[in-house]
Order: C-alpha cells, then structure tokens, then sequence
C-alpha cells in the first residue's frame, strides 16, 4: 500500500499526463478489467460524461465505502482513493492516475483486510454520476481463526529451561499465559503485534534486560481459516545483581538505603523486586523522589550494578492543618518530623491533634531502617477523648520493633497503659502492662483508593491489669478485614467485617482504652462516634469486652465527566457488648458520595440509624486499614 502523499506522483507523471491522458481515453480505461484475486473485481458505468472526463480537481473527489461497520473506519483511513479527498482544492488528478488508483483498489483492499483476518473477500469498484465519484463494495468473507501458538526460546532462558530450572519453568507458564488471549480468536495483526510486544516485556520484567523478538512467523490456511502463529525469543542473559551505587545522599547513610534492597549479590534484576525496592525507600519518609535501575550492559549481566538516585527530605519539617468529622467534629493538627535527630540515624515525629471531642499528643522516636527493614520504636502518646456520657484519658508508652513493606507491617512491642474514666458515677482509673503484636497485609491494587484486593488487620496482646478491684491477667484480640471487587459495568463492592474480644475473669477491671466500642464513620454509620457500647446502671457508656461488626457498600462513578466523584450504597451493622447473650446489632444504611483524591477517598455519608430512627451526616479522608 502506498503511503507517500500523492501530489509528490503528480510531480513525477506531469512530463507524461497529456500522452497518458490521451492513451487512456482511447483504451477505454473507464472500463477496468477484473484486478487481484477472485474475488476482487474493478467495475465502472461508461457514461458519456464518464468518458470525456480526463482529470478531476481534488476537491470534487467522492469515495462511498460500503462495507460492515468494524471495517469501513479502516479502509477510509488508509486507502489511497479515500486519502485523496484530504488533498488540497487546488491539486488535479490527471485521467491516467485516476484510473491506476481505482485498478489499484481491489488488491488494496485485500492487503488491509488481511491484517483483521479476512483472506477472501469481494471488492467492487463502482463509479457514479461523475467520474470523481466512487463507490466501493466490500464483503469481507469469513474470517480467520488462531488454531495454536508456538514458543521457542533462544539465550538462557532456553538452556534453563533445558536444565529443568524451577523458576525458568515458572517464567515459561507466564509467557504462555500472556500469550493466552490469542488462543482461539479472530487473528489481527494488531493484536498479533501487541501479543509479540507483551512477550517481549514480560521477558524483560523477568531479569532478561536484552531480551529481542528473534523472529515471528504466521501460517495461514485459507481452506481451514485457521492460522498458526510461531514466535522466536531470544532471551539473552539474566541480569543479576551486583554492588549498589547510591547518588544523591547528602545527610543520610549509605548502608540504610542498601538495607532496603532486600537482596543480595546474584540476586535476579526482576521489575517486581527492582519496584519494591524503590517503594521501601520512599515508605522510610527520608527522600523525596527515589529511582532504582541497573546497568543492562550484556557483559556485566552477572553482577550488574544497581544505580540508586535519591533526592533527600528536608531534615526538619512542620505541617499545620485543619479538617472535620463526624466523629470528633472540627479540628486543627501540628506535626514536626526531624528526620535525623542530634546527627544519628533517628527519626523524631510529633504529632498534635486538637478537637472538640478528642485531643491527642503522639510522639514517636523510630531508628532508620536495618537489616531486615526492622526499626526500633519508642512511642509515647496521651489521648483525651469525649462521648455522650463520659470522658477517657489515656496515656500509653510503647518500647518495640517494627517492620515495614508496602504489602506488610510487623510491630512488636511492650506498652504500659494508664486509664482513667469520668462519668456520672465518677472518676475510675486502671492501668495495664502487656506484651503485644499487631500485623497488616495488603493485598491491594492500589494503597489509597483500592479497587480490587483486600486488607487484613490482626492485633493480638497480654499482660497484667491492676484497678481498684484487684489484680489480674489479660488477654486481648482483634481482626479486620476489608475486601475490595469490581462488579463490572463500572460497579464497585466493599466489604468489611470486624470482631474483637478482651479475655479476662468477670470482676476484673482493664483500661478502658483496651474495649471496644462501635459507631462512627469506620464503624456503624447512623449511630454517633463509639455510642454503640454496654451502659451501666447510671446510663454511663462503657466500653465493651466484646465487638462484632461489618459493613457491605456497592460504588461507581456519578458520570462519564466526572469518573472521581462516586456514588454509593451502603448498609452497616453492629455493636459492642459484654457477653454474646446481650448481642444485637445495630443496624445503619444509606447512601453517599466519594471524592478519590489523590490522598485517598473523601466520603460524605447520610445514613439512617434504625434504632434511632433518625438520619446522621459522616464526613471522613482516607482509608482505615
């Protein structure tokens, strides 16, 4: 198919168009004979007028495509009859051109109809009234299907493969399921293209920087209409890791940033492993921006270098803000981070938090990642929260250790816990030492706005409580999990389940910020912030040594405009109680709005409290894990 603009044949037949413009009147070139293939015939009315005409300005050209609708955007992009309306008014087509265009036409056709898999089709060329308008018929036939893909394999992947190697074996089911959606499917050349491409780089995200395509061939059996497709790859080698090289540091430590690989020397270069590298540098808070990437030169495949670019954090930082919620009403926060105290390898974070029904000072002292991403962790934080009924102030200090990746958190740690609670009944104080673990696991396609996936919260801890009536031991558990599923035609499920439990003998008394309470915005929409909760005699709320609740919400975008802003359904139920005998769950639904802003989904909830009959306003940002 000729690509190049027609005014540049013009130029070279000018010489000739008076000689071949005559010729062709005298051939009778309005009549054209059968072209191509069967199939493909060239046929034209000989009106008087037809045959007189021996050029035709550009804009008077008329091309008509008949053919189905998946095909004709394709044939007037490309044909040469049809690209000649684009031509400027004052370019003239001479008599001769006209006619090798439109003999031209039929094959073509073919051509542009055998990269979407028709190999028999029946091409008619039919001009009207006047002879610079064309009608062009297209029956495309039956098309051709894939019967089968074959792999070969070139480098060292091949010889892996030969060797019976685990994880060279594990890469070839990759490659055959990458190459999967081929498999019974119309053939296109498009998507024979993407499919040899996507091979190529899923080779290379495996470790084989230099992988090529060594060669590809498709066997075409019109008589079948199957086509049999064979793809060669040349792997070449596997890049493994050599020494890192760190640029960029100014304040901080090499060894930190090469703590975080997370690998070793001849460790393979794999995109997976080189991408969670780089989001363990930038989950530290200590850098800015962060690139990790090799050196593919073939001849140091065996250690390559791995090239580290960091831009550092400033070492001191403070941030001021102000927000709302439901829960806690209007508030103002202060943070300062000072992310190398006194020149060592610490990190200091502050955190002030003032509202109208809960203030909280939190400050933590963290090491700079270590062998294994462990941080050492001493955390000290004093919380004042209000209900409807009473008042809790709690003041806790944490010794631990911690360990941190983007799918995974560990913290380990010993705390002491300080209680005391102001009701109408009075003020009571407890306090608590205990032995704790928390984990988390993400399993999400996207931290901050989650579509598909889950998260997972466990917290499990013991110790020993003293209060006003007595001594005794402890036991603490809680579980969180969240899912998250596209439901197609753009609808979003969420699912939540919580449930919790303190393990102790009836009369013994723990800290209250140890129980549980439910309501609120991550909790039962409908109800007020931690009301749903045992009361005393006094009608004092307390919190529970039992929690049970769950959420069930479907979302999708308000319109096609706006694909940010979400509507949503929801139904939430749940409470806490001291024994599963006076269990019954509150229940809350409604409907809501979600902003997915780049820090993570601002939601406005009004929900409908069944036990209280009344409708609730909840406002939050984020996502709580």
């Amino acid at each position: 198919m000729r690509s190049g603009p027609l005014s540049c044949w013009f130029a070279r037949l000018r010489a000739a168009a008076l000689l071949l413009g005559v010729a062709a009147v005298a051939s009778g070139c309005a009549l054209l004979p059968p072209v191509g293939s069967p199939g493909a015939t060239a046929t034209t009315p000989t009106t008087p007028s037809a045959m007189r005409t021996a050029s035709a300005p550009a804009s008077s050209v008329r091309v008509l495509v008949d053919a189905p609708s998946e095909l004709k955007p394709l044939l007037e992009r490309h044909l040469d009859l049809s690209r000649l309306q684009d031509l400027p008014d004052d370019e003239t087509l001479g008599a001769a051109e006209w006619a090798r265009l439109i003999a031209a036409t039929p094959a073509q056709v073919r051509e542009l109809l055998q990269t979407e898999g028709y190999f028999d089709p029946v091409v008619q060329v039919q001009r009207g009234d006047t002879a610079a308008h064309v009608q062009l018929r297209v029956q495309p036939g039956p098309r051709v299907r894939v019967a089968g893909l074959t792999l070969a394999f070139e480098g060292e992947l091949s010889q892996r493969l030969e060797a019976g190697d685990t994880d060279a074996q594990a890469l070839r089911r990759a490659l055959d399921e990458v190459a999967r959606p081929l498999g019974d499917a119309a053939f296109r050349n498009p998507a024979w293209a993407d499919a040899k491409q996507a091979l190529v780089g899923r080779l290379r995200a495996a470790g084989y920087a230099g992988a090529a395509l060594n060669g590809s061939s498709a066997d075409i059996d019109t008589a079948a209409l199957t086509a049999r497709l064979y793809v060669v790859l040349d792997s070449g080698p596997l890049f493994r890791a050599g020494p890192v090289q760190v640029k960029g540091l100014d304040a901080h430590d090499e060894a930190t940033v090469g703590y975080l690989a997370g690998f070793g020397a001849g460790t393979p270069l794999t995109e997976a492993r080189l991408l969670a590298y780089q989001e363990r540098l930038l989950q530290t808070g200590l850098f800015d921006t962060v690139s990790v990437s090799f050196d593919p030169n073939p001849a140091h495949a065996a250690a390559a270098p791995v090239l580290v670019r960091v831009a550092e954090k400033p070492l001191q930082q403070a941030t001021v803000g102000v927000g709302y919620s439901a829960n806690t009403g209007p508030r103002a926060t202060l943070e300062h981070t000072h992310r190398r105290l006194f020149g060592s390898a610490l990190t200091l974070h502050d955190k002030v938090e003032w509202g109208r029904d809960s203030q909280t000072w939190s400050g933590d002292l963290l090491t700079h990642p270590a062998q294994g991403f462990y941080r050492n962790l001493l955390g000290v934080q004093i919380e004042r929260v209000r209900s409807d009924t009473d008042i809790v102030l709690s003041q806790r200090l944490r010794l631990g250790r911690t360990q941190d990746t983007p799918r995974f958190e560990r913290t380990l740690f010993a705390e002491l816990l300080r209680s005391r609670q102001s009701d109408a009944a009075g003020v009571s104080t407890a306090e608590a030492l205990s032995g704790n673990a928390h984990f988390v696991w993400r399993e999400l396609d996207s931290i901050t706005l989650p579509t598909r996936g889950y998260s997972l919260s466990l917290q499990t801890g013991a110790g020993q409580a003293r209060a006003d009536s007595g001594d005794g031991p402890f036991g603490r558990l809680y579980a969180r999990l969240t899912g998250y599923h596209p439901l197609g035609a753009q609808w979003y499920g969420q699912a939540r389940v919580e449930a919790g439990g303190v393990i102790k003998r009836e009369a013994q008394v723990v800290p209250d910020a140890l129980g549980f309470r439910a309501g609120g915005d991550d909790s039962v929409r409908g109800y007020a912030y931690r009301s749903l909760a045992p009361v005393d005699a006094s009608g004092n709320t307390l919190s529970g040594t039992l929690l049970l609740t769950g959420s069930v919400e479907l979302a999708r975008p308000i319109s096609a405009a706006l694909p940010a802003v979400w509507g949503a359904v929801f139904v939430d139920a749940g409470r806490a109680v001291d024994h599963w005998r006076d269990y019954s769950a509150a229940w809350g639904y409604g409907v809501g709005v979600r902003w997915r802003s780049p820090i993570g989904p601002l939601r406005a909830d009004l929900a409908y409290g069944q036990e209280l009959r009344k409708l609730r306003l909840h406002m939050s940002v984020g996502i709580a894990f």
